[in-house]
């Protein structure tokens, strides 16, 4: 990780979770992250505690809505004034609604696309243009995606859920050959996670909190931290290697 000190990371997400998680991280290991969410008090608490922790790096908290592309373009305008631009993406804000194919509503599947693919999509572009505007070429875009990018569960209200996380599973190919053609030496990786103890499952089941604390109960789950430790691992692999891919499931996990 020596060789990211200094530079620049975006973690979309980051006000908790796998995002506040990985932007810790980064920061104990000397990057300067930038983290946004739609809501900045608890990444302003973070970034306090990084700093009385006498970490190298440091945290900006920056406040987006992601599914406003002009408040996304603005982000990255102000990265560019401020810090250069972004060396590291760290696309990981997601959400699932509780919304079937069958029944599910139309605005429920709207803000899924609208955070799960379209911002992903955006931040990628944006980062990307970033990195060659600089003749960045060692940069890096990771996308936290799921194993429900990679199976369908006999789950109703994942169903649609999982159509998008597919689809990242495809984006994140595709970025990988498009930076191929394009010559590039920026890579790209996708991290899969099986089920992780954060707040998920109760904006999932947020009618039903006992359902969703039970979710976390069944077996011994991944922390968020794991997600972060992958993102250093990939992070500090050789130039020449590229990680396409990490699934990390719960040991207890079955699906």
């Amino acid at each position: 990780m020596e060789r990211w000190k200094g530079r620049v990371a975006l973690v979309t997400g980051a006000s908790g979770g796998i995002g506040a998680a990985v932007a810790r991280v980064l920061v104990q290991h000397g990057m300067k992250v930038v983290g946004c969410a739609r809501s900045v008090e608890k990444i302003e608490k973070l970034a306090a505690e990084c700093q009385s922790a006498g970490f190298p790096g440091s945290l900006i908290p920056y406040k987006c809505d992601l599914c406003n592309e002009d408040e996304i373009l603005s982000m990255f305008s102000a990265i560019k004034t401020l810090h250069q631009g972004v060396d590291v993406c760290i696309n990981n804000a997601g959400m699932a609604r509780p919304e079937t194919l069958l029944s599910g509503t139309t605005e429920g599947w709207r803000t899924m696309i609208d955070v799960n693919v379209l911002a992903l999509s955006i931040c990628t572009r944006e980062a990307y243009q970033s990195m060659k505007e600089r003749n960045i070429d060692d940069g890096h875009i990771i996308n936290i995606n799921s194993m429900s990018g990679h199976r369908i569960l006999p789950t109703s209200i994942m169903h649609f859920y999982s159509a998008t996380k597919f689809t990242v599973t495809a984006i994140t190919e595709g970025l990988r050959q498009e930076l191929r053609e394009a010559k590039s030496h920026i890579r790209a990786t996708s991290i899969s996670p099986g089920l992780v103890e954060t707040n998920f499952a109760f904006k999932v089941h947020d009618n039903d909190p006992e359902k969703a604390a039970a979710t976390y109960e069944s077996i011994r789950c991944l922390k968020a931290e794991d997600i972060a430790n992958s993102v250093l691992y990939i992070l500090g692999a050789p130039p020449h290697v590229q990680i396409g891919e990490i699934q990390m499931r719960p040991t207890e996990q079955l699906s």
